[in-house]
């Protein structure tokens, strides 16, 4: 029994590890965003990052997206591909509405969403021995964004929030997909579905997809989040959620709060207060405590 675990052990340790670096990766992308936000428009930025994205998928890996598609029917990844969509349309708006941070932790409220959806979705039981786990994240996320010193409640975190929801809906419905797609086929439908929400949102505001006066440091935070936040950060996650349950997918990624909490004392001066460090040591004990532990 020892010898049929050791691989399965194996491969959940690769997918921690893939899951921690998008957490690196979104924790760096949270504040380059918000400092393109404060020179350029939200939505053309948005739009381009995600045609940008979607193109050099194209170019890389086209044929294979093509044969991808070919293989498996529509349903078996739009609704993941659009709360993926929705969700990062709504993790923008958050960022350029509100704290790097404050968005970063109400976002991570999807670790308490996300086991519930895929109890009613996937049909999948719950181990009353996870949900202290899940109670120390909230107290954590509490800690972080009420008692944190960051900003009250608003707009931007209502689409925090909100981006939570979408991003359960795109683990537990990207769980089942990807037993019928691959992760680069679903990456690329991801894309192509936050770009076309993208574009729709600056056709809805009257906008252009011209982003006059951009310099090149605005341009090199572009392809970050085009490159590292988009295509890298949609194919780690999907990549692990082929190995490890939605659940712990989501609970690792609480790990990008604090990451985002670092980078955007770096980048953008952003201060937490004693009890935001404090909610931050409690997520992070939240997740070592849950990689250890095996579903019955």
């Amino acid at each position: 029994m020892a010898e049929t675990r050791a691989p399965e052990r194996t491969a959940a340790r690769g997918a921690y590890g893939l899951i921690l670096l998008q957490s690196v990766i979104y924790g760096l992308g949270d504040p380059v965003a918000k400092s393109v936000y404060k020179v350029m428009p939200i939505f053309p930025v948005m739009a381009v990052r995600y045609l940008l994205a979607l193109g050099i998928l194209l170019v890389l890996f086209g044929r294979r997206i093509v044969a991808g598609l070919r293989a498996c029917r529509v349903r078996d990844w739009l609704i993941p591909s659009l709360c993926m969509g929705a969700a990062f349309v709504c993790g923008n708006m958050a960022v350029g509405m509100t704290a790097a941070t404050s968005a970063a932790f109400l976002r991570s409220l999807s670790t308490v969403i996300t086991p519930l959806l895929a109890v009613v979705v996937l049909g999948k039981g719950y181990s009353v021995r996870h949900l202290p786990v899940q109670i120390a994240v909230l107290a954590g996320l509490y800690l972080l964004c009420g008692r944190g010193g960051l900003s009250g409640f608003g707009a931007g975190e209502a689409f925090a929030l909100l981006q939570a929801l979408l991003l359960a809906g795109s683990l537990v419905f990207g769980k089942r997909s990807l037993t019928r797609v691959d992760p680069i086929t679903l990456t690329a439908a991801m894309t192509a579905a936050s770009a076309v929400m993208s574009v729709c949102c600056v056709l809805a505001m009257g906008s252009s997809l011209r982003l006059e006066g951009a310099t090149v440091p605005v341009w090199g935070g572009i392809l970050y989040l085009a490159v590292g936040c988009t295509i890298l950060g949609y194919f780690l996650q999907n990549t692990a959620l082929k190995t490890v349950p939605s659940r712990t997918v989501a609970l690792l990624q609480c790990t990008a709060p604090v990451m985002t909490a670092v980078f955007s004392r770096l980048i953008l001066g952003e201060r937490l207060s004693p009890a935001g460090v404090a909610g931050a040591a409690v997520i992070l004990a939240c997740v070592c405590a849950e990689t250890v532990m095996r579903d019955d």
